[in-house]
Formats: C-alpha cells, structure tokens, sequence
C-alpha cells in the first residue's frame, strides 16, 4: 500500500483557511481518496484536552509550546501516522509551522528550542516513519487588520485571539520565514480574496502535485 500524504492548512486566524478544508476533503474524496480531518492543538482526547488548556489559562511561550507539542506527539502517534500507513490523506487545519509563528516569531520565543522540540516529537523510532512533517502547506495569507476584522464578526475571542495587531503581524512575518525556507512545501494562498478565487487557488495548488 501506498503511504498516504499529508496536507497542512496554516494561516494567522482568521485567514480564512477552516472554511476550505472540508471542500478540499470533498474534493479528494471524488478523486478516489480516503481522507482525514484533523486539527492542532487537538486531534486526539488527550490533545483537545491540552487544546482547552492552551486556549484558556494564561501561561508563558514555553509553556505553550510544551503544551503543543505534547499534544502534536500524541497526535502523530494516535492519528497521523495510522493514517498515513494506511493510505489516507491527512488534512490538518496548524501543524508545526504555526509553533514556529506563534510562538517562535510571534512571542519572540527560542527558534532553536522549537527546532529541537520539533526534531524530538516529529522524529521517533516509536513512529516507525522517521520524521514526520507535511507534504504540502496551504498557507492563507492575510493582513493582520483583515483577518482581525474577520475574527470580530464571527465568534468571541480566545486567548490568543485577543492579542493586538503588533503580535499578528508577527505572526504573519513568521509564516513569511517559515514559507521561504521550505518552498517546496509551502504554497501561498491570497486569503484576501472572494471565497471561489481562494477556492481556485486551492485546488491550483493540488492540481500541481502529482500524487494529487
């Protein structure tokens, strides 16, 4: 059996990038593919359990990465690699990247340490696949004061929903870094657009990879 693929959906929120996962599962799926949904922090009891805590109580950048990251473990462990083994396409709405730009650029927190946390987690023998990253990033780019105009018009904010402009534009310029390291895997999405030309752009962006 073929090893499935992994598909990542990153963005500052309220980039707009939630609303096209389920299309591009659909999408998939009448091309034939088993798919999986999936979210960070979350995706497991145990992970949306630590999800709760993330969003809720206040802690510092390394606690919160600690948190991800145990959760991501867990994650990897129960749902991803299974799947992956499996043959199935794992859509996850965050992964990894988001760590680097919240945390990373966003808090100003150690890159190094992340890089390690990253390498510790994504990389076990336990997984039995080595290192386990996406193999294709959709990121939804937005300005900050967009996404924060989105983000009031649709729901209440969490705790890290209500940082100021300043933090999301770090965040932003923190996906910037992390797409011009990788871009093999990382593909731009214009999330300041009408809803069927970001749809087109998604569906460009998998019509361009062959195992699509």
């Amino acid at each position: 059996m073929n090893r499935g693929r992994f598909i990542s959906f990153e963005g500052i929120d309220g980039a707009g990038k939630s609303s096209h996962i389920a299309a591009l599962a659909e999408w998939l799926r009448a091309r034939g593919h088993r798919v999986r949904l999936t979210r960070e922090p979350g995706g497991t009891p145990l992970a949306e359990a630590l999800r709760s805590l993330f969003l809720e109580q206040p802690m510092d950048a390394l606690t919160e990465a600690l948190l991800v990251f145990a959760g991501r473990r867990d994650h990897l462990a129960q749902v991803i690699a299974p799947a992956l083994r499996r043959g199935e396409f794992v859509l996850c709405d965050r992964f990894t990247d988001a760590t680097f730009a919240y945390q990373g650029a966003g808090r100003g927190f150690d890159l190094g340490v992340l890089a390690q946390l990253e390498q510790w987690v994504q990389r076990s023998p336990e997984l039995a696949e080595g290192f386990i990253a996406p193999d294709l990033t959709l990121w939804f780019d937005v300005p900050a004061e967009v996404a924060a105009q989105r983000r009031a018009a649709a729901r209440e904010a969490d705790r890290l929903e209500r940082e100021d402009l300043d933090f999301f534009g770090r965040v932003r310029s923190g996906y910037a870094q992390r797409a011009a390291a990788a871009p093999q895997r990382f593909v731009r999405i214009d999330g300041h657009q009408a809803i069927e030309a970001v749809w087109q752009q998604v569906q460009q962006a998998l019509e361009g990879q062959t195992w699509a």
